[in-house]
């Protein structure tokens, strides 16, 4: 009878600790929700801001409020995860909260176009903060064997708020389409899930880890406590404890060792796979997917309407991709997304020429902006985030990470910035034929210099890095280690 109370006590006490986590899970991914939120709002209420009575925008300008957004996200990356490692990840979502709230409040009540790129900038360093700070709060709570699948929630979250975003515009354009400011009820809505996420983050713990690194060994116990049973939670801290030891032994990657052949390549695999995700053209249509329907021939509420059916594709798609990655190769899996899109975009070209002023255009074109989010969102997006977590080795995560981060928010900063250009200037056909050249670029990119991760260790991939090619890499990097050793 005893053993029986002890075992439902037990069984009680692992359930207790994992609703908890759920709850942590489930507050901190309103960061990757008003990422998908603030980036998608904008695809419906363009349109209406661009009016003559309104911000008056040009085409240059249209790019301008869109990717300022982008540009804002490239540097709230990079210092984003600088702000986490001094002030805590906890302390880091809370910031990015209140920034979220003062930036969505900004872009709502925007008197210009001077002022919106300027909040929409300052939303952008929230967006690029968030992006870096949730994933790796949630990957440092996480038990090892969850680990993939915690972590990639905030993915779908993401794909989530860009949904709900076409959702609210479609809702808000069908029931005050005739509103001047129809636009500025659809961005304040951003308001609401960073208000919930800055109370919910109030109750939610410091990252064990974080905390260990600060030396706080006993709050961090008292974290793991509530997440794990307790000699899981005393064992998983004996780890850190030792990982932190080992940490402080390795030197750190600086920019020098780009000098290195074999980090070299590395790092310019981490670029070209980051990039590769930006130039299908993703973003093209997350951002401007209501002109472009526009531009095939729907008006503008059927167009804000019929982007609901591309939020949906997204969070279906995402959350069959998340299931994918487990099962089969991260670089069969990419090439077949990216002949997807490649594909799809191709199509979109085609069809916008043969059926240029058909009544059958715009649903062609919607149904294959639908046909390109499900190869993109269910392949490409999951296989590159992936795949840039598993390449670089310990040593060089830091700066590698780093530098492909920055270059694909930089990349989605110039797509965003001249699409609607290209669009204006060379037309629907010509704008996606251009997506198209640089898709087969990217097949090739991919299918000759990626590697296959699925199924090797850090140590097993650092180790074929090494020795590719020629041993001059092996040999620069042991000069440079016994540098570093001579000088210390």
């Amino acid at each position: 009878m005893e053993n029986q109370i002890k075992d439902v006590s037990a069984t009680d006490n692992k359930r207790t600790h994992k609703a908890f986590l759920r709850m942590i899970t489930f507050i901190s991914t309103f960061g990757g929700l008003l990422f998908g939120y603030d980036t998608g709002v904008v695809n419906g209420a363009l349109p209406y801001m661009s009016r003559k009575d309104q911000l008056n925008l040009t085409p240059f300008t249209e790019g301008l409020v869109t990717s300022s957004l982008l540009l804002g996200a490239a540097f709230g990356a990079v210092f984003g995860g600088r702000l986490s490692d001094r002030n805590g990840r906890r302390k880091t979502i809370l910031m990015l909260a209140v920034l979220f709230f003062i930036a969505a409040l900004g872009c709502t009540f925007s008197p210009n176009a001077t002022v919106m790129v300027i909040f929409r900038f300052l939303l952008g360093l929230a967006v690029g903060g968030a992006s870096v700070t949730v994933p790796t709060f949630l990957a440092e709570l996480s038990p090892a064997e969850r680990r993939g699948q915690i972590v990639t929630k905030n993915e779908l979250m993401i794909v989530t708020g860009q949904f709900l975003a076409f959702s609210f515009n479609a809702i808000i354009a069908s029931t005050l389409g005739e509103s001047a400011h129809v636009w500025r009820y659809m961005l304040v809505i951003a308001t609401l899930p960073a208000v919930f996420l800055w109370f919910g983050m109030l109750i939610v713990p410091e990252s064990p880890r974080w905390l260990a690194t600060k030396g706080k060994f006993g709050d961090a116990l008292r974290v793991l406590k509530q997440i794990r049973e307790e000699i899981q939670a005393q064992s998983e801290l004996a780890e850190i404890k030792k990982a932190i030891t080992e940490e402080a032994e390795l030197q750190k990657a600086t920019v020098r060792d780009l000098n290195i052949p074999w980090v070299r390549r590395i790092v310019v695999i981490g670029i070209g796979v980051a990039i590769v995700n930006q130039i299908t053209g993703v973003n093209s249509i997350m951002y401007y997917g209501t002109e472009i329907l526009k531009d095939a021939g729907f008006a503008t509420q059927a167009a804000i309407i019929g982007n609901v059916a591309n939020g949906v594709i997204s969070v279906l798609a995402a959350s069959t991709g998340m299931w994918l990655l487990g099962r089969v190769n991260r670089r069969p899996m990419l090439l077949v997304g990216l002949g997807g899109t490649t594909t799809a975009l191709l199509l979109i070209g085609v069809f916008s020429i043969v059926l240029n002023g058909s009544q059958a255009l715009p649903y062609v074109v919607l149904s294959l902006t639908v046909m390109f989010l499900a190869f993109m969102q269910g392949s490409v997006g999951p296989v590159t985030w992936l795949v840039l977590s598993e390449i670089f080795p310990m040593r060089l995560r830091g700066i590698g990470m780093g530098f492909s981060v920055f270059c694909l928010w930089i990349a989605n900063f110039v797509i965003g910035l001249t699409f609607p250009v290209l669009l204006n200037s060379i037309g629907l056909s010509t704008t996606f034929f251009v997506f198209v050249v640089l898709g087969i670029a990217a097949i090739i990119f991919v299918k000759k210099y990626m590697p296959e991760t699925r199924g090797r260790t850090l140590e097993e991939l650092e180790h074929s890095f090494r020795t590719y090619g020629d041993h001059n890499g092996e040999q620069a990097l042991q000069a440079s280690e016994h540098t570093e050793t001579t000088r210390i």
